[in-house]
């Protein structure tokens, strides 16, 4: 005799990948999806490709970033492009939610 199938809670619609992130960390996959259908995936290129550039700051800067990062235990490289990141997405928040509401 099979088991009954067990019900699945319906995944919820995410406004981003961070949100969408933030959930699966805190819930279990297999409360959401038949894990017994899931097939291997290859993901080719998965980091994604970057450009050297060539960037000059003031010496203070750069030294308060390095102590920062050492802080954080990270290079400061990698915090550099974080704080970029932060600051781009921070940016870009008004304009989608100024096109949204044209919509």
């Amino acid at each position: 005799m099979s088991k009954p199938a067990k019900k699945l809670k319906a995944v919820p619609k995410f406004r981003s990948d961070v949100e969408a992130g933030a959930f699966w960390m805190s819930h279990d996959a297999a409360e959401y999806l038949d894990l017994s259908k899931a097939q291997p995936v290859r993901f080719a290129k998965l980091r994604p490709s970057t450009a050297t550039i060539s960037l000059r700051l003031p010496q203070a800067m750069l030294e308060e970033l390095r102590v920062l990062a050492n802080e954080k235990d990270v290079p400061y490289q990698s915090l550099l492009k974080v704080y970029l990141a932060e600051r781009i997405a921070q940016e870009r928040k008004p304009a989608r939610q100024r096109r949204r509401a044209s919509v």
